[in-house]
């Protein structure tokens, strides 16, 4: 147990990311049926359509689950909707804001706050935040600072008082030990959830995440066609598909379906290529972290919460003998 588990409700110490189309409704319920806490993106969702997605998948598990909100101009009759059906509501790529967690407390939820750095999370820890988690520049996706996670992770649990989880770079039980026993309350996972039964990621986008190898990612301005790089055009990516982007002669990379739509996939759209997508999918947004050398198979998400918290447990329960 830790302050996180014991915050939130769940077994495990593990926060799943919220990955936009990767993090499908089946993903979030199985992380939730395996003790983590289980994440949608709602961006892009009316109050009406949020409230009825995620009462649905309340109704598929008695696990913990959470919903995640980006940029500037949140849809606040969404926010109150969340809160009143989740148990965690969480904001990203947005300066921290009172009155947001005002809202969310008021429906009897928690409020966690991604950050990238010192100021970032003092300020999210005084509007009010239950939970911060520190972003380290080695996690996949949109990038929000400068630092590394674990020195970030270190100087904001000498100046923040609420339980801090930490993300980037974390895709095994060793890992997971390793932020644990630096005195974080759990962690952000996102990467090794891409290659799961569960994620909505293609096929192919999994497969891509399994064959990469060492030095195989990089922070790139390359997929900037999406609200989140409108301030800042600037995400961790597999180098594969930032190759195939530069070598695309098409403004166009495929399609997708959004809803009862199928639209377009610009040549730099932001955003990553889920089940349904078509084209083009090693010139799309793959999105994955420094760890994903680690990632080797497609697995269930129980197998992958499984194997990192034995893992995580076995290694803590090891330090702590030799220290006793």
């Amino acid at each position: 147990m830790t302050a996180f588990t014991r915050m939130v409700g769940c077994r495990v110490a593990i926060q799943q990311a919220p990955m936009g189309t990767v993090s499908s409704p089946d993903l979030a319920v199985a992380v939730a049926d395996a003790g983590g806490v289980g994440m949608i993106t709602a961006m892009g969702m009316d109050a009406a359509t949020l409230d009825g997605l995620l009462a649905d998948m309340s109704s598929r598990t008695l696990g913990v689950l959470g919903a995640n909100f980006l940029t500037h101009g949140i849809d606040r009759d969404a926010v109150a909707a969340a809160a009143r059906r989740v148990r965690l509501v969480d904001f990203f790529w947005t300066d921290p804001d009172s009155s947001l967690v005002e809202i969310v407390h008021r429906e009897g939820a928690l409020v966690s706050w991604q950050v990238g750095s010192l100021e970032e999370a003092r300020v999210a820890a005084d509007a009010g935040s239950d939970l911060i988690v520190v972003q380290g520049t080695e996690a996949g996706g949109h990038i929000r600072g400068d630092s590394a996670m674990l020195p970030l992770l270190d100087v904001v649990l000498d100046h923040v008082d609420v339980p801090v989880l930490a993300a980037g770079g974390i895709v095994s039980g060793r890992t997971l030990a390793a932020v644990l026993a630096a005195g974080a309350a759990g962690a952000r996972i996102g990467t090794r959830f891409i290659a799961t039964q569960e994620s909505g990621a293609h096929p192919d986008y999994k497969d891509a995440v399994i064959a990469a190898g060492p030095g195989s990612t990089e922070i790139s301005d390359q997929f900037a066609d999406c609200p989140l790089c409108a301030t800042l055009p600037r995400a961790r990516v597999l180098s594969s598909c930032v190759a195939s982007v530069g070598a695309l002669a098409s403004e166009i990379a495929g399609e997708t379906r959004m809803g009862d739509a199928i639209v377009p996939v610009t040549r730099h759209s932001g955003l990553p290529p889920g089940a349904a997508a078509t084209g083009h999918i090693d010139a799309m947004a793959m999105y994955a972290g420094e760890g994903v050398i680690a990632v080797n198979a497609v697995e269930t998400v129980a197998t992958v919460i499984d194997e990192l918290t034995m893992v995580a447990e076995q290694l803590l329960a090891h330090s702590s003998a030799i220290s006793d």
